[in-house]
């Protein structure tokens, strides 16, 4: 009778054993995240709903710019670099030479604000010409009053404000508007962080700046978007105009860019995954910005998954007109040979 009773007991112990055996162990480290100060709110938004669930794991959310992020992530000194640009050649070489393996992973779509002081109610619409006489090269020094981007704004002095040259929204913006990124007027305040610029923007009856949605979103009632026209009338920046591609030439994919190395970490391919998971989506709409259709984020949960690595966009820098709908399977194969040609 004892000998069955330590039988049954043995038996229980191995069943409670496999059990506890079985069950995942709780995830713990730190994963260190860097880079554009527009991917910033969203990165620190989902790490908050990632450590819901995962209390021990520490996330170090930074930002210094997409530029002077790449720069530390090609270094290895962070595990995720948030990018509102691809990644540029030069870039790519100091990650090469450093043998640094990069995934890139898109995550959201981004309608790029221009914005005016909120006591400014003539500047409602903006040609894409128009931005592009105030902020081109040769504006410096010449273009310096409202009157002088159109005949019917009142002669008052035009104060701008903008990010630096760290920064991807600004590689963007050039790019888009001026027709050459990097190439801009350099009389204007300007700053890697984008709360630097709503102030500026917010305290001065006269200034005009640009950033990316989730800043507007997050001040609204310190500032007015302004609509844009392409040509095709005045659009303002919303996820209908992202999803329907009539917000454009402002209208851009945002990105995390993952060390190879750091993926296989327990942590953070679980916090890559939660980022694209279809679930997440909530968290980008929260900020401000426009989540990628679920065929995408499942395409780029594959590609995570396989650990693909380089750069779908070229590793050129800045690529105008991408629709949402650019990165499920098929539309990445087109979108490829459109960039090789």
């Amino acid at each position: 009778m004892l000998t069955q009773q330590l039988r049954c007991a043995v038996l229980v112990l191995i069943i409670v054993g496999t059990l506890v055996a079985c069950k995942p162990r709780p995830l713990s480290g730190q994963i260190t995240v860097d880079g554009s100060t527009t991917v910033f709110p969203l990165s620190k938004t989902m790490a908050e709903a990632f450590r819901q669930s995962n209390p021990g794991v520490q996330l170090a959310i930074e930002f210094s710019g997409t530029g002077g992020g790449f720069q530390k992530f090609c270094a290895g000194k962070v595990d995720i670099q948030g990018a509102s640009r691809p990644i540029n050649a030069t870039e790519s070489e100091q990650c090469k030479a450093q043998h640094i393996e990069y995934i890139e992973l898109p995550v959201a779509f981004d309608s790029l604000a221009v914005v005016v002081n909120a006591k400014n109610d003539f500047a409602k619409c903006l040609t894409v010409n128009e931005l592009k006489a105030i902020w081109e090269p040769v504006a410096e020094g010449k273009t310096n009053r409202w009157s002088e981007v159109r005949a019917s704004f009142p002669a008052q002095p035009l104060a701008l404000f903008g990010p630096g040259k760290d920064s991807g929204t600004f590689d963007y913006f050039t790019l888009a508007i001026v027709g050459r990124e990097s190439s801009s007027r350099s009389d204007y305040k300007k700053s890697e962080d984008d709360m630097v610029i709503e102030r500026g923007v917010a305290s001065d009856p006269n200034a005009l700046g640009y950033f990316g949605y989730a800043y507007y979103q997050a001040y609204k009632d310190q500032l007015k978007v302004v609509a844009i026209d392409n040509g095709k009338g005045c659009i303002l920046p919303s996820a209908a105009a992202v999803a329907d591609g009539t917000y454009q030439p402002l209208s851009r994919p945002l990105f995390l860019y993952v060390n190879q190395a750091a993926a296989a970490r327990p942590e953070v391919n679980a916090f890559a995954h939660f980022y694209l998971a279809t679930e997440s989506s909530q968290y980008v709409t929260k900020v401000g910005y426009v989540p990628l259709p679920d065929a995408a984020l499942a395409a780029e949960t594959l590609r995570f998954e396989k650990r693909a690595t380089g750069s779908v966009l070229g590793g050129k820098g800045s690529v105008t007109g991408v629709p949402l709908t650019s990165f499920d399977d098929d539309e990445r194969d087109r979108m490829r040979s459109a960039l090789a040609q």
